[in-house]
């Protein structure tokens, strides 16, 4: 019988978190202040998160948030993969580089640089400037 099980990150940026998720084609559902989520797993079965990635039409991969402020992806892996073609490790290789793409994006914003120029395959690279 297949279960949830979760997966700890180093992820605390939420609106990072859903930008990366959604460059890689995942479809998101954010809980309300407050609320929660139902997450679907193996035969019906339901776990609550702060979020939801739809993977399949029966399969999701849940999200909450861990006592120490960062995120868990949690889910029925077995199901995930056999329905989306994605293993767990894969899933949090692609969501680990896209969401430290946006929070370097985010960083260069905020501290006022320019972004010059953008190369993206194996590796990213980002070229920026700033003005003194």
């Amino acid at each position: 019988m297949s279960h949830f099980t979760s997966v700890k990150t180093k992820i605390k940026n939420q609106i990072c978190l859903v930008r990366a998720l959604k460059d890689l084609g995942y479809e998101v559902v954010e809980a309300e202040q407050g609320q929660t989520v139902q997450v679907r797993g193996y035969q019906g079965q339901k776990a609550d998160g702060v979020m939801t990635i739809k993977a399949s039409k029966t399969y999701d991969i849940g999200v909450k948030l861990a006592a120490d402020g960062t995120y868990e992806f949690f889910a029925d892996w077995w199901g995930v993969e056999t329905t989306r073609g994605v293993a767990e490790e894969d899933f949090i290789k692609q969501v680990t580089r896209r969401y430290s793409y946006h929070m370097v994006k985010q960083e260069i914003e905020k501290k006022g640089w320019t972004l010059e120029e953008e190369k993206q395959g194996e590796e990213i690279h980002l070229h920026v400037r700033t003005w003194s």
